[in-house]
């Protein structure tokens, strides 16, 4: 499987990004999938997750209430809103992805990634 971020860039904060991760080789929806953002002060923090099956949804304290994960079965993507954007929400936010059913906070549990998009966030 092969997992392609996009949609990042420099946002004012306040603003709104949506960032995009295209999945190929098998439909998105047989993923158990999350985003994850870095920055090289921090490890890999969890964001959101969307496990499969089913569409529940999971979401870090941080970001809870300003974002919003979903997949897209049509375009096989999985999406990532962020509303409200502030200076600390400034990372590379990665797409991840594990075959099956489950859910995990924990990065190690995926196990196919994506090479990342760039959010930056000025004040």
């Amino acid at each position: 499987v092969q997992l392609v971020e996009s949609g990042g860039g420099l946002v004012q904060a306040g603003g709104s990004v949506r960032l995009s991760c295209a999945v190929s080789g098998r439909p998105v929806s047989s993923y158990s999938m999350a985003w994850f953002r870095q920055t090289p002060e921090k490890a890999r923090q969890f964001v959101a997750a969307i496990p499969w099956p089913g569409e529940n949804t999971f979401y870090a304290d941080p970001t809870k209430g300003r974002v919003t994960i979903s997949r897209d079965n049509d375009k096989n993507t999985l999406n990532l809103e962020m509303n409200s954007l502030e200076p600390a929400d400034t990372a590379v936010y990665f797409c991840a992805a594990r075959f099956g059913p489950g859910y995990s906070d924990f990065a190690g549990w995926y196990e196919y990634w994506g090479q990342g998009t760039q959010v930056t966030v000025s004040s």
